[in-house]
């Protein structure tokens, strides 16, 4: 990638729609649950932002059990170059 004018405009340009397609998300899975206790008198007994708090929340816990078991993984192999350093 080179710098200059057209990379900055190209980076800002999808920065912008990843921006917007987020706040779109967003409002999307904080409104919903509002939508459905008003129209449809659906018993939802978490709000969006609950809702989103716990979605993050897990999310967040996910990839640090993914990152866990990936450094599980590799565990070994530094244990093995270990002993070979020393030798």
């Amino acid at each position: 990638i080179r710098p200059g004018k057209n990379t900055a405009d190209y980076l800002d340009f999808i920065l912008t729609r990843l921006t917007v397609i987020g706040a779109a998300y967003l409002s999307f899975v904080c409104i919903l649950p509002e939508f459905l206790i008003s129209q449809y008198k659906v018993p939802f007994y978490f709000g969006g932002t609950s809702l989103l708090i716990v979605v993050s929340v897990t999310m967040d816990t996910v990839a640090q059990i993914h990152s866990h078991l990936i450094a599980h993984q590799y565990e070994g192999l530094i244990k093995k170059s270990r002993l070979r350093g020393r030798r």
